[in-house]
């Protein structure tokens, strides 16, 4: 063996010697098929991206607790456990079980039916962007709820954009598809680049949420209130502007 050869031979020893000790990064995605391979998964703060590989029950809230994508692809999540003391299966009995909670963070949710329990996601100090269809149907006091509770001072912010599609076929009165509790401050919904506020009380219909991005439109002319507005404005001013131009 040559001078060089056994240097390069030492020196690939050094090297296969130290690969035991360096940080290889694991793959960022999981498929998961049932609630012990998505907690293990949200637990592996290295998986950046979980994907539901079928339809999951789960017997309690699952927690979002750092920056994570969650992708349904149609699937469905529905709690199938208990409520209450009694253990009743009414999920209109309020014991805080919500299929999400993502909790003073931020995350994406994907094509997903969050379904069964009290309410299907709590957004809780954070930052969520809804992508695809959102289900949330079949939940005894709502679908989203934009709350802090204790411990949280940060402002919810909910986003979506034009292929956001929420679906809540349950909806009622009594049954919004999105609210901010009365004692939560305000919260930021926003749609492309446009942020609305949301009051603290305040309880959205699926219309309401549409009409919140809507130009009202001015009923005489069709144009939007927006417009029509900043029309009267231009038009005063030249007319005061005639005016005083007439009276020199």
């Amino acid at each position: 063996m040559t001078k060089n050869s056994k240097g390069l031979f030492v020196i690939l020893l050094v090297i296969l010697s130290c690969l035991p000790f360096l940080n290889v990064k694991a793959a960022t995605s999981a498929t998961v098929r049932n609630q012990a391979e998505l907690k293990e998964a949200l637990n592996n703060e290295s998986i950046t991206n979980i994907i539901l590989g079928e339809d999951i029950h789960t017997t309690e809230k699952i927690n979002i607790t750092r920056e994570v994508t969650i992708d349904g692809q149609g699937h469905t999540m529905k709690y199938v456990g208990t409520f209450g003391k009694d253990s009743s299966t009414d999920n209109t009995i309020w014991s805080g079980i919500y299929i999400l909670q993502v909790y003073k963070t931020s995350a994406t949710i994907k094509n997903i039916k969050l379904t069964g329990g009290n309410a299907a996601l709590l957004i809780n100090g954070s930052n969520v962007k809804l992508e695809g269809t959102i289900d949330v149907s079949g939940n005894g006091f709502g679908g989203i709820e934009l709350g802090q509770g204790a411990n949280v001072t940060a402002k919810n912010h909910l986003e979506l954009d034009d292929n956001t599609k929420l679906v809540n076929t349950t909806e009622s009165k009594d049954k919004p598809t999105l609210w901010v509790p009365s004692d939560s401050e305000s919260a930021i919904l926003e749609m492309n680049g446009l942020e609305q506020t949301i009051n603290s009380g305040a309880e959205m219909s699926l219309q309401e949420i549409v009409n919140l991005f809507t130009p009202e439109e001015n009923p005489k002319t069709g144009d939007n209130t927006l417009i029509a507005g900043l029309m009267s404005i231009i038009g005063l001013f030249t007319i005061g502007y005639s005016t005083k131009k007439a009276l020199k």
